[in-house]
């Protein structure tokens, strides 16, 4: 059986490439390191933020539909940390990077050790950062 090892790349179509790519930079760069390229594909200008695990694209949206998480569709993307202080230090970093991300927090009702801090992109898209809790570990470990 062939295993899938990780995600290479997510693509987000933006309504406003450059509002979108000043607000990527500080959370991808500034905030968590990731390094950045530019790419064209089929004629349009292309964003890539990369670290050693996947790629996140931005490209031009072609329709001016808004984000709706509760449409049939992306509802919102997670990045992981490994432990809860990293997440409470992205939450501190994105508020002073001047997003509004919530405090890191606790959700006990998702996991006993599940913390997290929301944020949202220019278009609405819900982001998460959490950490690497001990039930993913697990999995991980011990396939």
């Amino acid at each position: 059986m062939i295993e899938v090892c990780g995600i290479d790349h997510i693509y987000i179509s933006v309504s406003d490439l450059p509002r979108a790519e000043a607000f990527y930079d500080r959370v991808l760069l500034d905030v968590l390191g990731f390094r950045k390229n530019r790419f064209t594909l089929a004629g349009d200008a292309h964003v890539q933020y990369y670290n050693r695990h996947f790629g996140y694209v931005l490209r031009p949206a072609r329709s001016s539909a808004r984000f709706d998480a509760y449409a049939p569709g992306l509802h919102h993307v997670c990045l992981r940390v490994d432990m809860p202080a990293d997440v409470e230090a992205v939450a501190a970093r994105l508020r002073a990077a001047g997003i509004e991300a919530s405090a890191a927090a606790c959700y006990a009702e998702y996991a006993p050790d599940y913390w997290a801090t929301f944020f949202r992109d220019p278009d609405g898209i819900e982001l998460e950062v959490t950490n690497y809790r001990a039930e993913r570990r697990e999995r991980h470990d011990h396939w």
